[in-house]
């Protein structure tokens, strides 16, 4: 019925995404996050942006010469029409600046066909007249909800964008230039002097079981290295920007994060929280919150963001929902490809020269253990993680496992460490490694210094 008609393309935005990677190879970090090579209509122009995501993979340039290198090594060279067409795209646009418009006109494109082939599929369900009508529209809904899955990929956004919600806010100030090589502090003076705060390029992992507070203490240190001037980025793959704005700013206010979704706050709560938005806008936060991406997604990210407002910090929330599009031979399983995961993160840290801080799941062997503290082996799907990171360090709260009236019964002269956690640093490559005491205020979302419980369980007053 439509075969008179091609399906939507536009060949010159396809070139011009061409040409502009052709002029400024570091301007595919503005389209990698988004456009893959079968967004392209004409198979030339695919096989031309494939040769250029290998160059970027691997680190190296990317020009008119080192594409028809790359072309040519894989046999493809002749393909596309030889040097004379890569000297052709190059004369399409005078410039790169526009390359995101131009990708995302054959972004565009390309979802337009998608939903034309799913139509047709869609058709032939019908046509098949399944007697199980739900199964039929099951599968119909499933192809149009993989055509919109593709489309989730978002972007950096300022935290004073998640905490819009809550009030009007003020511009973004931009961090020191000062603090670019210098390492970015933990806020906790003991972890501090453990560490020297986290060092450029250094991969460090924070690992804890659910609900113990690894995804706070992360944020927590986010917010302590904004208020000392660094920028910092948090990808978010388990939780939405308006759940990351509420917490930080249940942290700052030291107000229960309940009250605050609720909203049963009083004239003087009101007053802090409006007081705490202020002051957290004028942070350099910024928060990606797209649920399924790679690495290689967030390096592009990352690194555009590093050209635009500089990247002193790294927040992954958390490493086992990282995706990994590419696959194995073979069917390798999930610890597999979680090792291939860190070792591009480690790779990350090291191209970025920023601190990356993974947060990571245990595994749940120290449930079943008499002691409960972590050691390496219980990273979850660990891999090369233990090898990779230059810090690991545990979350550990004897009260998540062990009730009040067992404690007693097997500690009698020892206090209950309710609202106490032990960060441990399991490893640390240019260190020692040691614990650290630390009171936890879930309600608001903080973590703050202790003294050893050899010395009092008392947490210190916040």
């Amino acid at each position: 019925m439509q075969a008179d008609r091609l399906p939507p393309h536009d060949i010159q935005a396809e070139e011009s995404v061409i040409g502009s990677l052709l002029i400024d190879g570091e301007s595919i970090s503005h389209i990698i996050g988004f456009l893959l090579a079968g967004d392209f209509y004409r198979e030339r122009n695919r096989l031309v942006y494939e040769a250029a995501c290998g160059l970027f993979e691997r680190k190296d340039a990317i020009n008119q010469v080192t594409i028809a290198h790359e072309l040519e090594s894989r046999g493809q060279l002749e393909d596309v029409g030889g040097s004379a067409f890569l000297a052709h795209t190059v004369g399409v646009v005078p410039t790169s600046v526009h390359i995101e418009h131009y990708g995302r006109i054959v972004k565009r494109t390309a979802t337009m066909r998608r939903l034309i082939a799913a139509a047709n599929d869609i058709a032939d369900i019908g046509y098949a007249d399944d007697p199980n009508i739900e199964t039929a529209l099951s599968r119909a809904e499933d192809m149009l909800f993989g055509i919109r899955t593709g489309q989730q990929s978002r972007d950096f956004i300022p935290l004073r964008d998640a905490l819009s919600p809550f009030l009007e806010t003020s511009p973004l100030d931009q961090a020191d230039s000062d603090t670019k090589d210098k390492p970015v502090p933990t806020g906790f003076r003991n972890l501090d002097r453990l560490l020297g705060g986290f060092q450029r390029s250094d991969m460090i992992v924070l690992a804890a079981r659910p609900s113990i507070g690894k995804s706070t203490l992360g944020l927590n240190f986010a917010m302590h290295a904004a208020q000392e001037r660094r920028t910092v980025a948090i990808f978010s793959l388990e939780m939405g920007r308006e759940q990351i704005g509420m917490r930080l700013l249940a942290g700052h206010a030291r107000l229960n994060m309940h009250d605050i979704r609720m909203r049963h706050l009083g004239p003087s709560e009101e007053a802090k929280l409006i007081d705490s938005i202020g002051f957290l806008s004028d942070l350099a936060i910024f928060i990606d919150d797209t649920p399924f991406q790679s690495v290689m997604e967030m390096r592009s990210k990352a690194r555009r963001l590093q050209l635009e407002h500089g990247v002193d910090f790294i927040v992954v929330d958390y490493m086992q929902l990282i995706d990994s599009p590419n696959g194995r031979p073979g069917g390798a399983n999930r610890a597999q490809e979680v090792s291939d995961i860190s070792r591009q993160m480690k790779g990350m840290a090291r191209d970025l020269n920023v601190p990356v801080l993974a947060i990571s799941q245990l595994s749940r062997a120290i449930e079943h253990r008499q002691s409960h503290r972590p050691v390496l082996s219980d990273l979850r799907e660990s891999g090369s993680i233990e090898q990779d990171a230059d810090v690991v360090m545990f979350i550990h709260r004897e009260e998540k496992f062990t009730t009040e009236q067992e404690w007693n019964k097997q500690n009698p002269n020892q206090p209950y460490p309710r609202g106490l956690c032990e960060l441990i640093i399991a490893k640390h490559r240019h260190g020692p490694t040691d614990e650290v005491w630390m009171a936890v205020r879930d309600e608001i979302g903080r973590f703050i210094e202790s003294m050893a419980p050899e010395r009092t369980y008392a947490p210190e007053r916040v």
